[in-house]
């Protein structure tokens, strides 16, 4: 592998300088934002004060953040081009005879880098915070948030058997899940595969244990027999609290090591696991996206210095990233409708702003 020279170094070092600077920024202006929601819908309806409501801030803030990081490497990247324009340094590697290849591609392949980084490390440990979020925000208002008023569906199975779960309300219990009047509708499967009604429960609450529901004041009734109540009971289960909460919560609070678990058990209880899947091929091209931000930025920094004028520069980039946010909403969505394919619709926004970079990049290099 070639090693990068001084001026290389210096070029990527000015670049993630930028990208940190974007970063700060974006940052600070989602934690304002988020805190001054957050004393709206929480502050206004809890004794929460200033401490605990910075603290559900920090809690919320990192998934934000990941999900404008594309845009962080696009306006980082041209604030650092355009600060080298303005001390005439890429001029002069320009006039020296030096690619603009030679300093983008270390700057697009530490992108690719920070990327696979992000999505590995980052990812997982903002979905946990995103749950924190939930939980602590339950807490805070004492109910008023945790209490979802409308019905709650769950399945769980396997190859003998199928429950389908139903409650009228659901908790937050210290990070458990907690069902309130619970009906649970068990089916057998017979050898060729088909659900044969079993028997159903009613119980007052379900807390969800390891390995099985705790059921409270149950009253069981199997076909063409009367009912026997029970005080308590425990019924196994093929969920654990984190699954459970995850067929609550959105794909984006999913994080992307139990993305694949959570797709194998969606589809074994049942459901339709596209959005998960979809989520899933988000995260595997979003170090593809940073590398095309990466390229994005240097191409249209190269161009616009020549035709003079800054002020046409941000706007270009603000104009590109917004078209990109745009497509990648409207694929997602194409996809989500089984329009086109999941992966082309999570592939397509990253592979089209690398393709649009590459080109802008090599007409540049030949003009």
């Amino acid at each position: 592998m070639k090693r990068l020279g001084q001026l290389d170094r210096y070029v990527l070092s000015r670049t993630l300088s930028g990208v940190g600077v974007a970063l700060l920024v974006i940052t600070a202006l989602i934690t304002l934002i988020q805190f001054e929601e957050l004393s709206k819908t929480v502050g206004g309806r809890s004794d929460a004060g200033v401490a605990e409501l910075f603290y559900l801030t920090a809690l919320k803030v990192p998934g934000l953040v990941l999900l404008l990081l594309p845009f962080v490497f696009l306006f980082g990247g041209i604030g650092a081009y355009v600060a080298l324009n303005r001390r005439s340094e890429l001029i002069a590697m320009r006039a020296a005879g030096i690619s603009a290849w030679s300093f983008i591609l270390p700057s697009a392949s530490a992108a690719l880098i920070i990327g696979a980084l992000v999505v590995g490390i980052a990812n997982p440990l903002a979905a946990n915070l995103s749950e924190r979020f939930e939980i602590e925000r339950a807490r805070m208002t004492e109910g008023y948030l945790s209490t979802v008023p409308k019905d709650v569906w769950l399945r769980q199975g396997d190859d003998a058997s199928l429950t389908v779960i139903h409650a009228k309300l659901r908790e937050y219990d210290h990070g458990s899940v907690l069902l309130k009047g619970v009906s649970l509708f068990i089916y057998r499967k017979d050898p060729t595969g088909h659900l044969q009604f079993s028997r159903r429960m009613e119980a007052k609450q379900a807390r969800l244990e390891p390995g099985h529901w705790q059921l409270t004041d149950v009253r069981e009734a199997s076909a063409g027999q009367n009912s026997i109540h029970s005080d308590s009971l425990s019924l196994r289960s093929t969920l654990d609290s984190e699954a459970a909460m995850d067929r609550f919560s959105s794909t984006e609070a999913v994080s992307f090591w139990n993305l694949p678990k959570a797709i194998s058990e969606t589809e074994l209880a049942g459901f339709s696991a596209k959005a998960y899947r979809l989520r899933f091929q988000q995260l595997l091209a979003t170090p593809v996206l940073f590398a095309a931000m990466a390229i994005l930025a240097a191409a249209f920094s190269l161009r616009l210095t020549r035709l003079g004028g800054l002020a046409p520069l941000a706007g270009a980039g603000a104009g590109i990233g917004f078209l990109i946010f745009f497509f990648n909403q409207v694929s997602s969505a194409l996809a989500g409708a089984n329009f086109i394919p999941i992966v082309l619709g999570a592939w397509a926004p990253s592979l089209v702003a690398l393709l649009s970079g590459l080109t802008l990049l090599c007409y540049t290099e030949d003009s």
